[in-house]
């Protein structure tokens, strides 16, 4: 049984009714009794297994948590938007930098084989992340599935999951985009531009990531860091040849953040958008090394912010 078979077994069952009714009650008790800051400290303490200072947070997965309470602000939800964030990202750096947009609806039925063009195509939603549906060939593809998909994913809220606050207010619409391809047709590689206070210390590049996902990190002078964070460190990337530009536009796009990973395309060359993050793995992932967590954690400085816990 694949995912979209298990979707239809539930939008199918006779119990379906029941199940909806208790999770709703969940739900709606969890989002009106439940505090941000009770949310956190309790998703922090099961996943991280140690309770969470938020007066004096110290590594980055705890700042991380700072953050989602104490730093706030509409550009945030802007730019954590992946359809308005365009508009943010032209603004700063150019519209040469954008990937096209072929189609934005915020109904499903819009997305179908005669609204989209002959060449590759992916598709998503501009609230959450994962679960893009990748278009080689429109014709192949089944579209009642793919549209059950997307249904499922506009009714999602992705603040409540871990109370990232820019999701909060985003109207969740679908984003089909040109797909991007190298030379050789290949999807290119994603650089995840790790900035603090608008500067670039540290950039992510994953390895395998649907069959044996690694994940290694480099400095910004392209020297491989002995970090592992989440996922095991994989074999050596070649230091890309426009890393000087992508640096550049990381630099420009993070400037108004505290913190903010930056996610960048390159094809021969030029730099591409992919997305504004602003909380890594929402602050619940583990180092192999705490130290790592401390020395990243102290690139960031909350007094700016001034205000008090």
């Amino acid at each position: 049984m694949n995912a979209y078979d298990g979707i239809r077994l539930y939008l199918n069952s006779r119990f379906r009714w029941l199940h909806d009714l208790v999770y709703k009650i969940f739900e709606t008790y969890r989002r009106f009794f439940w505090s941000d800051e009770f949310c956190i400290k309790r998703h922090f303490s099961k996943t991280m297994g140690y309770e969470i200072d938020l007066s004096c947070p110290q590594t980055l997965n705890e700042k991380i948590q700072w953050l989602k309470l104490y730093d706030r602000t509409p550009l945030h939800t802007i730019c954590a938007d992946k359809l308005a964030a365009r508009d943010f990202v032209e603004e700063k750096v150019g519209r040469e930098h954008l990937i096209e947009l072929v189609l934005s609806s915020g109904v499903p039925d819009d997305i179908k084989a005669e609204n989209l063009p002959d060449y590759p195509v992916i598709i998503k939603t501009n609230h959450d992340n994962g679960g893009v549906v990748i278009v080689n060939n429109k014709e192949k593809l089944n579209w009642p599935e793919v549209r059950l998909k997307l249904r499922s994913k506009l009714k999602r809220n992705y603040f409540y999951r871990n109370r990232e606050w820019p999701y909060l207010n985003i109207e969740p619409t679908i984003i089909v985009e040109k797909l991007l391809l190298d030379e050789k047709g290949n999807m290119p590689m994603d650089y995840k531009v790790h900035c603090f206070h608008g500067q670039p210390k540290m950039i992510t590049v994953d390895i395998d990531r649907f069959d044996n996902h690694k994940q290694n990190f480099y400095d910004t002078e392209w020297n491989l860091l002995d970090c592992e964070w989440y996922y095991p460190i994989g074999s050596g990337v070649p230091k890309p040849k426009g890393l000087a530009s992508l640096l550049r536009v990381a630099e420009k796009l993070s400037k108004a953040f505290i913190y903010v990973r930056v996610d960048l395309y390159l094809i021969d060359g030029n730099v591409f958008f992919g997305e504004l993050t602003f909380y890594q793995g929402a602050g619940l992932e583990k180092f192999s090394k705490v130290e790592w967590d401390y020395k990243l954690g102290s690139y960031i400085d909350l007094s700016v912010l001034n205000k008090s816990i």
